[in-house]
């Protein structure tokens, strides 16, 4: 498992405009954290830097120790359009990545793949282009795509915010289920206040740039989670009150 740390890092744009100063986070290994916040407040910026797409000005950004870069094989990806190849289909997506890596032959990398699909519940769809499938169903394509890496840190990028309401809803708890599986560290990034609330084990709000984390909450709420029976928790809605007035006067800052 991964253990994700940020270390005292600015960053600004090169129009002056400073997203983070000394700004400081930690992850455990196991831990899935969501990030919250209004608008232009370097959310998608934070995942850019822990990905090592972009580089801070100051400070560090490790996985385990070591400097992250965009090839980390401990790094995974997952991003808010499937963004999967339209003349592949499933199993050929899914299997894209371990062919440009050059990991195994062609059978084992074709059974990986398999495997995978099944385990986001799409092994009878393994031959289907992506017109063929629902927009849930193509997410869980591109979940796989991700998880046939074996990645131990993943970053979310607001996966399922294009999914409607029943399909997101499916995805939270397909992606509670792998984590428990597969024991990925996951930072994941969200506007759904009770999305955050339900998928994780600590809720990072992130006030406007460049002031970085204004509160951080812990979410002790029993596991496994199921939307039915952890949406009527008391508990429940008292961290979803809790976090949208922390928002709220983040965003008024």
């Amino acid at each position: 498992m991964a253990q994700l740390s940020v270390d005292g890092v600015d960053f600004a744009y090169p129009n002056g405009h400073a997203v983070f100063r000394d700004f400081s986070l930690h992850v455990q290994a196991g831990e899935f954290v969501a990030l919250l916040g209004p608008s232009g407040c370097g959310k998608s910026t934070l995942l850019n830097l822990l990905s090592g797409f972009q580089q801070p000005q100051r400070g560090s950004v490790a996985i385990n120790g070591v400097a992250v870069t965009p090839e980390a094989p401990e790094l995974g990806y997952v991003f808010q359009s499937p963004q999967l190849f339209p003349w592949l289909n499933a199993l050929d997506n899914v299997r894209f990545g371990l062919r440009m890596a050059k990991r195994l032959g062609a059978a084992e990398q074709r059974e990986r793949a398999r495997h995978y699909l099944e385990l986001v519940g799409l092994g009878d769809a393994a031959h289907k282009l992506p017109y063929q499938l629902s927009g849930g169903m193509q997410q869980r394509v591109a979940l796989a795509r991700t998880l046939v890496m074996e990645p131990t840190l993943l970053l979310m990028d607001e996966p399922f915010a294009a999914l409607d309401a029943i399909s997101r809803s499916s995805m939270n708890e397909e992606t509670l289920r792998l984590w428990s599986a597969l024991g990925q560290t996951v930072v994941f990034i969200t506007h759904d206040i009770d999305e955050a609330v339900f998928l994780a084990d600590r809720v990072v709000v992130l006030g406007g740039a460049p002031e970085g984390i204004r509160s951080e909450l812990a979410i002790d709420l029993p596991r496994p989670r199921s939307q039915r029976a952890t949406r009527k928790l008391p508990r429940f809605h008292q961290y979803s009150s809790a976090l949208m007035d922390c928002i709220a006067d983040a965003a008024e800052a």
